[in-house]
């Protein structure tokens, strides 16, 4: 091929050109002259990979694609379906070898017998290692000096440049004022805005003036400053001349810094400074005692602004320290006997507490899930205990009661009780619900009180209560558990078994297929209606099922009888991202496996990572070292004596530092409802306090229907209007759920407004809702098949995706095409 031809031309001058300047850089680590021969004996090795490297950039340089695979077609070699970076390989590959330069007879032929031109070279490297050095030493240093000993001369010269374009950018301008801006870096911010004017008070100007002051004045400056001695050293020794473009070399660097450091102190200078400046005469007699007194003039005002900011910012942290800072200290009730139940799932930790708070003449048991606060209201009324139940939602008041059964939310301080139970006290480390456990540890009014908690809680609640009256009993698990070395497969279910998954629509899928396998299965998640949750419980209970799909919905307070715990899963969606379960959560749910009485063992089953599983079973917990913390009525009491709007408060509460050992409440839902009304009549028109019990009301503010029917029903308070019914729609389980959590919305409505007459009929249509979802679950799962969101097509049980492959290719396809990539 002509081009090789052209290419190897290129390459043997480039190879000779590469071997000069290797002998110069040999040449130059030498104090006297070395010879050609030691020069040959120290380098040759090297030769080959010279031409190699000279021959296969000039030849690939000048090679297109086409002649590429044109080269490689003719040795032969397949390119087809080749990346560009795999066909560059394989030319370098059949390139090697294929020509050659003899490197050491040019050498030798070059320089030839008499070492004349070796001679030359040797000199004329040695004039420029001395030429550097002179460079490096005497005359870099020299300019370093006149550069650091004028620096504030070139600074003034360049301020007045600056007070020179400012003043004619003002004078472009129509109506400037003055006191809109304090200093250059603000006009030059915020004069577009201002102004809407383009062709004004550019930085690009500005920044282009100092680089050309660099150029036409530091380094000629430097230039001029030289000692006549340096320069005619210089031109005698190395018969050239000083030059800007030789002392930007040396020391650009430095001059550069400076630069930087102008730039900064030029933006910092006072718009009145800089129009002063232009004043006064560019002589360096003048301009420098004006900066003097002018730099101390803007640091005496720098300084009394920050007295300002700092007596301003004193004020602020009163005002949140008042606000919030006294509600958020440990405060516990002197009188009180702390019981701690500390143990692993499934150790009767709760039996004891609940089995002391039916023999006090009256007592209290704080719940993290509606469901648990219901069964242990209908245990303790069974007992004959006259026992009311407070959820928010749901609310069933008796005549005389002496004990309470309550979600944790629900828990007020007035009250004083013989006994208090507080249960799962280690979900004093969620995010969004966690206070509630500090509060009711914290503000407990009670004789004793029982703390139920995973081994991981202990530490922080014993933090809590230093110095208090505490009684630890800890637990351990009486039945063993036993982890199967060989992967589960769905065809391996059996009675007794709970298979774990983290999501609604994969619990549906799983027990569809295990329904078309033949067994009877019970399915639990987390927004079930607890109803229908108690229905499937029962169901599995009693028998009637063989099988229970949930999610980590089980782990929490049910006590089943379950024999073998199965994770389908070993990861969850937790919010932000896909993570490994953690040690405390397969605790809590391998926790479940066994039941005294029913299984002498419990079991315990993965799908894959069985090693890495097991350890995560068997491994110990990282201790709790952080709670929420989140507003309360005692908050917004003092937050009212300041302001009056939530915009303040959020912007306080965004500010407020939280004590050591703590963490923020978020506040989303709160902000984003807040976000809907902010500034209508509803804000104006409530306490701060009831605004705020509408805003933290606990519904599904991640549904859209629910959320209008919260925006319509606000509207409707401050209107005098009647409140919107809940819509219902019963023909889907989607639609079930749906219309539950839509009237218990109204239900919550209801019981803030006290019209707790209508509750009744709104509670048993719930309870209706609830019954027809547990109907379409047990007849209806079996049917239950996921589909392609964008086709509609069928997919299995077990697809771990929202759409088909074959749809997803196609978008993959599209977005390809889009982006004009041809695939």
């Amino acid at each position: 091929m002509d081009i090789l031809n052209k290419g190897y031309k290129e390459a043997v001058e480039k190879a000779k050109n590469d071997i000069l300047n290797d002998i110069s850089l040999y040449m130059e680590e030498s104090e006297t002259k070395p010879a050609i021969h030691d020069y040959l004996e120290s380098r040759e090795r090297y030769f080959d990979q010279i031409w190699n490297l000279a021959w296969k950039s000039r030849t690939l340089q000048r090679m297109n694609r086409a002649e590429k695979i044109k080269f490689l077609g003719l040795r032969g070699i397949e390119t087809e379906g080749a990346s560009k970076k795999a066909i560059n390989k394989m030319v370098e590959q059949e390139l090697s070898g294929l020509k050659s330069f003899d490197l050491k007879s040019w050498i030798q032929d070059y320089f030839g017998e008499t070492d004349e031109r070796w001679d030359e070279l040797f000199e004329t490297v040695k004039l420029k290692k001395l030429k550097g050095n002179y460079e490096n030493t005497v005359i870099k240093d020299e300019a370093l000096s006149i550069l650091s000993s004028n620096k504030l001369y070139f600074y003034l010269k360049l301020r007045y440049k600056v007070a020179n374009q400012l003043q004619r950018d003002i004078a472009n301008v129509k109506g400037f004022k003055q006191a809109q801006f304090e200093t250059l870096n603000d006009l030059l911010y915020w004069g577009y805005d201002v102004y809407q004017d383009d062709s004004v008070f550019d930085e690009y100007i500005y920044q282009n003036l100092i680089d050309t002051f660099v150029y036409e004045t530091i380094y000629p400056f430097i230039v001029s400053e030289l000692p006549n001695q340096i320069i005619n050293q210089y031109e005698n020794l190395f018969k050239g001349s000083i030059n800007h473009k030789l002392i930007r070399q040396l020391i650009g660097g430095n001059i550069s810094e400076f630069q930087w450091e102008y730039e900064s102190e030029i933006e910092q200078e006072l718009i009145e400074d800089l129009i002063d400046v232009r004043t006064h005469p560019d002589e360096f007699d003048i301009q420098m005692p004006l900066y003097h007194t002018q730099h101390k003039e803007r640091i005496e005002k720098r300084e009394q602004k920050l007295e300002e900011l700092r007596k301003q910012e004193e004020i602020k942290q009163k005002k949140l320290d008042d606000i919030f800072g006294v509600e958020y200290k440990t405060t516990v009730y002197s009188n009180t006997k702390y019981i701690l139940h500390i143990g692993e799932t499934n150790t009767g930790k709760t039996y004891q507490a609940l089995n002391r708070l039916r023999q006090a003449a009256s007592g209290i048991y704080l719940a993290p899930l509606r469901l648990l606060a219901l069964e242990v209201y209908e245990t303790l009324k069974n007992n004959g205990i006259a026992c009311a139940l407070k959820t928010g939602e749901e609310e069933k008041d008796i005549a005389n009661a002496t004990h309470y059964s309550c979600t944790i939310e629900m828990f007020t301080e007035k009250d004083e009780f013989d006994v208090m139970v507080i249960d799962e006290a280690q979900m004093i480390a969620d995010k969004d619900r966690g206070f509630s456990w500090f509060r009711a540890i914290n503000k407990a009014r009670a004789r004793e009180v029982h703390i139920i908690g995973s081994h991981n809680s202990k530490r922080m609640i014993l933090n809590l209560l230093q110095g208090n009256d505490i009684e630890i009993h800890e637990y351990k698990r009486d039945i063993p558990l036993i982890v199967e070395k060989k992967p589960f497969k769905i065809e391996h279910a059996k009675a007794g078994d709970a298979l774990i998954v983290f999501s609604r629509n994969k619990v549906l899928q799983t027990a569809s297929k295990l329904e078309r396998n033949g067994h009877k299965v019970s399915v639990i998640y987390g927004s079930m209606p607890p109803e229908t949750r108690a229905k499937q419980i029962q169901r599995f209970i009693n028998r009637e099922t063989r099988v229970i799909v949930s999610t980590d919905a089980i782990g929490m307070g049910l006590n089943l009888p379950i024999r073998r715990v199965v994770f389908l899963e070993n990861d969850k969606f937790d919010g932000t991202r896909r993570r490994l379960l953690t040690s405390q959560e397969v605790k809590q749910l391998a926790g479940r496996a066994g039941r005294k009485g029913i299984y002498n063992e419990g079991r315990v089953a993965f799908t894959d990572q069985i090693g890495l599983m097991k350890r995560l079973l068997n491994g110990e917990d990282r201790p709790i070292s952080t709670f929420t913390i989140a507003p309360t009525q005692g908050v917004f009491e003092r937050f009212k004596r300041y302001h009056s709007s939530f915009d303040q408060f959020f912007e306080l509460w965004d500010e407020f530092k939280n004590p050591s050992g703590t963490t923020k409440a978020p506040l989303t839902q709160e902000k984003a409802l807040y976000h809907l009304i902010r500034h209508e009549q509803i804000e104006g028109r409530m306490s701060i306090t009831d605004l705020y019990g509408f805003l933290h009301l606990p519904f599904s503010a991640n549904e859209e229907s629910l959320v209008n029917q919260w925006l319509y029903n606000m509207k409707a308070i401050v209107d005098r209007r009647e409140l919107r019914e809940p819509l219902i729609k019963k023909d889907s389980l989607d639609e079930l759920e749906l219309s539950y959590k839509s009237v218990g919305l109204h239900l919550l409505f209801l019981y803030k407004l006290d019209r707790r007459s209508e509750t009744v009929y709104w509670e048993r249509v719930r309870e209706e809702i609830s019954s027809d979802a547990h109907n379409q679950l047990r007849k209806g799962v079996k049917k239950y098949q996921t589909k392609c969101r964008s086709c509609n097509k069928p997919l299995s049980w077990n697809y771990p995706f929202a759409i088909c492959q074959s749809c997803y290719e196609e978008s993959k396809r599209s977005r390809y095409y889009y982006k004009g990539w041809d695939i």
